[in-house]
């Protein structure tokens, strides 16, 4: 039964952790102050450039390097938009889904029948920690992961660490909440939103290349499958919080992997299908639901920034 449990964890957290990545992606936006919609374009980048450059070099770092800037691209065509330009951002975050969706089919059509070499996929492979691996429930899920998955706590909990005690986190925040201040104050508006909109990016990239580079790990057509429009809802739900953001992607892997045990459920000598289709939604419905509840429950501390999604005229201070 442990055995069981802990195998099943270990599946959740496989499974989230390519949401982990979006949703801090999605926190640096928007701390910065900037809606970014574009989340699922630039996973997307991320996973076919990531694949492309591992199948031709063969270099498990390059495919990560290459991915992360394929999504800090993306990210920089928004914020050329949206920051320079002071379009609308919720619309040019659509167009960047819609452009790295494009992108990512062109490519893939090109990548679909060429596997990615060994040199790429034993470097990710599951790594078990000694001793700490073989802890009942807990040792699977969080000491027999890929380094790609202990990499991505990492950046969580250097993401927390970074917000709550240092200046320049302090300074990003204040960008957040009320621009005009932060300007009259010293700060650079515009280079903290475009440092912090292009990091984000850069982080989404990496979400792509797990899922293209070591979950799958192949190359299939819509490899996100909507993570990017959840990662965002999940911006909401961990409240801006990095290292809420890791329970949150791995309670939605956990629901993503319940779908899979309920297909045939045993009651008796009785054996009940379930259509997968309907098992699909339970993560997507789960996620309606606790946004819906946490809109009533909102803290003042846990709301949202004050300046989200408004461009910043400086001429208007």
């Amino acid at each position: 039964m442990l055995t069981s449990l802990g195998l099943f964890l270990q599946v959740a957290v496989q499974t989230g952790t390519h949401i982990l990545f979006g949703i801090l992606g999605g926190i640096l936006f928007e701390k910065a102050g900037n809606t970014n919609l574009g989340t699922e374009g630039m996973m997307l980048l991320g996973a076919s450039f990531g694949y492309l450059v591992g199948l031709v070099t063969g270099n498990p770092l390059f495919a990560v390097f290459a991915a992360g800037i394929a999504g800090a691209a993306g990210a920089l065509i928004y914020a050329l938009i949206a920051i320079v330009l002071r379009g609308n951002q919720i619309v040019t975050g659509l167009v960047l889904t819609t452009f790295g969706t494009g992108v990512a089919n062109y490519l893939g059509k090109t990548l679909t029948a060429n596997p990615l070499p060994e040199s790429v996929t034993k470097v990710f492979a599951h790594k078990a920690i000694p001793l700490l691996s073989k802890i009942p429930v807990l040792g699977p899920m969080l000491f027999d992961q890929s380094s790609y998955i202990y990499a991505s706590v990492l950046i969580a909990v250097l993401l927390f660490i970074y917000y709550k005690y240092t200046r320049l986190g302090l300074n990003v925040r204040s960008v957040g909440e009320n621009p005009a201040s932060a300007d009259a104050s010293g700060i650079n508006v515009f280079a903290y939103k475009l440092c912090h909109v292009l990091l984000g990016g850069f982080l989404c990239g990496l979400g792509g290349a797990y899922l293209s580079l070591v979950f799958v790990p192949r190359w299939q057509e819509n490899i996100t499958a909507g993570a990017g429009w959840i990662s965002i809802a999940l911006v909401i739900f961990c409240t801006w919080n990095p290292l809420k953001a890791i329970l949150a992607s791995w309670a939605f892997g956990a629901l993503k992997g319940l779908t899979f045990k309920l297909q045939n459920i045993v009651i008796g000598s009785t054996v009940i299908s379930v259509s997968t289709q309907l098992l699909d939604m339970i993560p997507y419905i789960a996620t309606i639901v606790v946004l819906v509840i946490m809109s009533f429950k909102f803290k003042k501390e846990n709301q949202s920034p004050a300046s989200l999604g408004v461009s910043y005229f400086r001429e208007d201070r």
